[in-house]
């Protein structure tokens, strides 16, 4: 059974920093690049972290670049976002995806809520 498992989410005072942890089990985790999401409430979900298989490249959505910081485990199955200096726009709802393009399979987390207030 596949299932990818997000951790970490929580309340944090704008300036803070955060660790996401999203779990994999059921498939062959190394062979995936991973891929971390967001939605804020009225909003599109955001590509906004992506991190290929083996660690050879990582990418950035201009919002989150200089601040958040795609990595992964293989041997643990799990891709991490740690997240520094945050500010309440990054409140939104987080979500994690493998994506393996030969043959194509794409897996989502159910997603775990960052919430940035004082």
């Amino acid at each position: 059974q596949v299932q990818l498992v997000e951790s970490g989410g929580d309340l944090v005072q704008p300036g803070g920093s955060l660790r996401l942890s999203c779990s994999a089990s059921g498939f062959t985790f190394s062979s995936y690049a991973m891929h971390w999401y967001r939605q804020a409430p009225g909003k599109e979900r955001e590509l906004i972290a992506f991190i290929s298989s083996m660690s050879i490249s990582t990418n950035y959505a201009d919002s989150v670049k200089g601040r958040f910081t795609i990595s992964r485990d293989d041997a643990k199955s799990t891709a991490y976002l740690q997240m520094n200096m945050l500010k309440p726009e990054d409140t939104a709802v987080y979500y994690c995806r493998a994506e393996k393009a030969v043959p194509y399979q794409s897996y989502w987390g159910q997603g775990i809520q960052v919430t940035v207030s004082s």
